[in-house]
């Protein structure tokens, strides 16, 4: 439930990859991610073909720290759960190291550490990415993305309450 938002989310502009870089076509992987919602054995599926790509560009790098989140959704066993957790946090700094400036990798961790519990440890950077992502708002730094992506995000950071007040008058411009 609770990932559903962040995969929605976080899929929307998967077409802004290199079509070079990917082994499918876009809208195939897209509707895949959005059934691998409820459905393990896709996001299984969806992370072994994705882990093929040689040489992934940082959002996809980004896509699969958050296919590791979702396998932690699915699994039964707590130690599994935090080891996805965990290896999901790796993935998506990684990314965020390769495209620092990249407001949807940014999204993505934000999403994760969002919905995972703070005690467990692994909700660092969600201030750090949190101003990133309204400093890219600020100075209209979108990328590729297109606009409804940009409202969702918006959306999702308005609806986290992890924002000020200056924060949410900059981000309801585009919700």
């Amino acid at each position: 439930m609770k990932f559903q938002l962040l995969i929605y989310l976080s899929l929307i502009t998967l077409s802004a990859f290199a079509m070079s870089d990917f082994p499918a076509d876009p809208s195939k992987i897209k509707k895949a991610m959005l059934r691998a919602i409820e459905n393990p054995r896709i996001t299984d599926s969806l992370y072994s073909e994705l882990k093929l790509i040689k040489s992934p560009a940082p959002v996809v790098v980004a896509y699969l720290g958050t296919l590791e989140a979702l396998k932690a959704k699915y699994s039964w066993n707590p130690y599994n759960k935090i080891a996805y957790v965990a290896r999901s946090q790796k993935t998506l700094e990684k990314a965020v190291k390769e495209d620092p400036l990249n407001l949807e990798i940014r999204f993505m961790r934000f999403s994760v550490q969002h919905y995972t519990p703070a005690f467990l440890g692994f909700s660092k950077e969600l201030i750090e990415d949190r101003k990133m992502i309204i400093k890219q708002y600020a100075q209209k730094n979108f990328g590729k993305l297109d606009n409804e992506t940009l409202k969702n995000i918006a959306e999702f950071l308005i609806f986290s309450k992890r924002c000020s007040s200056p924060e949410i008058k900059i981000l309801k411009k585009y919700s």
